[in-house]
C-alpha cells in the first residue's frame, strides 16, 4: 500500500504524462504566479497597506501547499537526499525558508526577506515539460548541455576581447572622460560590445571612437555565435518525454527508455 503510494505520488508530482500529473502542474504554476504577484504588490506600499490582511494569509496559505508538496517530493523518491541537494531541491527550499524565517528568526526584516521568494519562478522551468512544452523544454536543455563547452570557450574568448579593448581604450582616452581606471574600461568594452550603450562614458577622441566602432561591429557577430551553436545542437536533439526517475529523479529519457539513463532503475515498474 504505501509502495504503491509512492509510486503514485511520484508519478502525479515528478511527471506530466499523466491526467493527474498535467492537473497537478497546471495547479503549481498558477499558485507559483499567484505567489510572485502576491510579492510584488507587498512590495508596493500602497497595496502593503490596504490589502496586508489579504496578502498574509494568502501567503501562508501558498507556503503551506508548497510545504506539504516538498514533503511529498521527498517521501516519493528512493533517495530523499538525492532530491534535496539536488538544483530543484535546493530551489524548492529556498523558496519555502523566508516566509519561516520573517515570522520566527528575523521579524525586524521580514518584509526583505519575503521577497526572496519571488525565487520560486525558477520552478516554472521543471513545469514547462507540461503539454506542447514538453519536447521543446528537453530539447532546449539537451541542446544547451551538448553545447556548454563551446558556450564557455566562447565566453572566455568574449572576456579577452573585452579586457584588451578596455586595456587599449584607457590608453588612448582621457581620465577626465570617465575612463579613470582599466576596469572601468573593460565595463565600458563589454557594454558596448553588447550593444546595450548605456552611455554614461563614451571616448571623445578619434581614435577611441574608431575602437568602438570595431567593438559595436563585434557585437553583432557575438550575437549570432551562440545562436547558431545551440540552433545545431537543437536540430540534432532528441525526443524526449516528461518520465522522471524514481530512485535519483533524473529527466530527460527517451520515449522508448525502459530504464534510467543513469542509474539503471527501472522507469514504470510493474504493478
Amino acid at each position: 500500500m504505501i509502495k504503491h503510494f509512492k509510486k503514485k505520488t511520484h508519478e502525479i508530482i515528478f511527471e506530466a504524462d499523466t491526467f493527474l500529473g498535467k492537473l497537478f502542474d497546471i495547479v503549481l504554476l498558477i499558485l507559483i504566479l499567484l505567489s510572485v504577484g502576491a510579492v510584488m504588490l507587498d512590495s508596493v506600499e500602497y497595496y502593503r497597506d490596504q490589502y496586508h490582511h489579504i496578502l498574509v494569509p494568502f501567503e501562508w496559505t501558498i507556503t503551506a501547499f508548497f510545504s506539504l508538496e516538498y514533503i511529498l517530493r521527498i517521501v516519493s523518491v528512493k533517495k530523499p537526499l538525492k532530491y534535496i541537494f539536488s538544483f530543484y531541491g535546493i530551489i524548492d527550499l529556498v523558496s519555502l525558508l523566508p516566509t519561516y524565517l520573517g515570522i520566527f528568526m528575523f521579524p525586524d526584516s521580514m518584509a526583505t526577506i519575503k521577497t526572496i521568494r519571488t525565487i520560486r519562478l525558477l520552478r516554472i522551468f521543471r513545469i514547462l515539460k507540461l503539454f506542447r512544452y514538453v519536447k521543446e523544454a528537453n530539447t532546449l536543455k539537451q541542446a544547451l548541455v551538448a553545447s556548454k563547452q563551446r558556450i564557455v570557450v566562447f565566453l572566455l574568448a568574449v572576456l579577452a576581447i573585452a579586457t584588451i579593448m578596455g586595456t587599449i581604450i584607457y590608453i588612448i582616452e582621457d581620465p577626465k572622460d570617465g575612463f579613470t581606471s582599466i576596469p572601468r574600461s573593460i565595463y565600458w568594452a563589454i557594454v558596448t560590445l553588447t550593444t546595450v550603450g548605456y552611455g554614461d562614458i563614451s571616448p571623445q577622441t578619434g581614435l577611441g571612437q574608431f575602437f568602438a566602432s570595431i567593438i559595436m561591429i563585434l557585437g553583432y557577430a557575438i550575437i549570432a555565435v551562440p545562436t547558431g551553436m545551440i540552433s545545431v545542437k537543437l536540430a540534432m536533439a532528441e525526443k524526449m518525454n516528461t518520465q522522471s526517475c524514481p530512485s535519483c529523479s533524473l529527466e530527460g529519457h527517451e520515449n522508448n527508455a525502459k530504464h534510467c539513463k543513469h542509474c539503471g532503475t527501472e522507469l514504470n515498474p510493474e504493478e
